[in-house]
């Protein structure tokens, strides 16, 4: 009696071991758990901090995007998109107009202040304004500027300008802009576009005809990226004072 008494006690102890076993993770579990939220974790901690990273340069582009559009009292819709993808990477889609503009965050190597980002954003309004303008929803005006785009680039460096001054952003930002995004190419005679020094001393001249308040009072004075531009356009200020003192109207032949 007492043998079988001691097998039902054996039994019964090996059961409530094994139970235990089953239910209680073992060392090995229990490490790749934590292995596991360690990989996780940081994962997830990473993607919100690009989220808020992202939303907060949204809210920054298009806080300054729609106060340029406020300002100076454009009646046409105009969406700002910032976005972290590469320019090239973006797919070609039909959705994405020239009423969209798009600032790809490369874009931040070149403006890196708020007039620097006004300056570029103020370009793509004043073409995005042209896309509204005649006949067939924009389209004679989209082939104009195709057909003249030295011509239409002179006039949308020169409305930015404008924009840039009603929204209260100091245009000499869209000098150092163009002056740090845009390489100096050989010749322009048979380009789409004028040379970049040739753009920064028409920027210039209408700068210091139309707004001289902001050369006069100039907070870029000791901006290095302007004191270089100053430097390298010499022989464009030259020009332009000379044309001044001769009292003549006509546009000096830029470099």
């Amino acid at each position: 009696m007492k043998k079988i008494l001691l097998v039902f006690i054996l039994l019964f102890l090996s059961s409530a071991y094994a139970s235990e076993l089953e239910a209680t993770p073992s060392e090995k579990e229990k490490n790749q758990g934590e292995v596991i939220e360690q990989i996780v974790a940081p994962v997830d901690h990473q993607t919100e901090e690009k989220l808020i990273k992202e939303q907060s340069l949204q809210e920054k582009v298009s806080s300054i995007g729609y106060k340029i559009l406020n300002s100076n009292r454009i009646q046409k819709p105009i969406i700002f998109t910032y976005t972290s993808a590469h320019k090239s990477m973006i797919p070609s889609d039909t959705s994405i107009t020239k009423r969209q503009i798009i600032f790809y965050d490369e874009y931040f190597k070149y403006a890196s202040s708020d007039d620097e980002i006004a300056a570029l954003l103020a370009r793509e309004i004043s073409k995005a304004v042209r896309s509204f303008d005649g006949a067939w929803g924009g389209a004679i005006s989209a082939a104009q500027v195709k057909m003249a785009p030295k011509k239409y680039e002179v006039f949308a460096d020169k409305r930015a300008v404008d924009y840039m001054v009603y929204a209260g952003y100091n245009p000499l930002g869209l000098i150092t802009f163009i002056h740090k995004a845009y390489p100096q190419k050989r010749y322009d005679a048979v380009s789409y576009t004028n040379l970049t020094s040739k753009r920064l001393a028409i920027i210039y001249e209408y700068i210091f005809m139309k707004y001289p308040q902001f050369l006069i009072n100039n907070d870029y004075i000791n901006n290095e990226v302007y004191q270089n531009f100053l430097l390298t356009s010499i022989n464009n200020r030259t020009k332009l004072e000379q044309k001044l003192k001769s009292g003549s109207n006509g546009s000096p032949n830029y470099d």
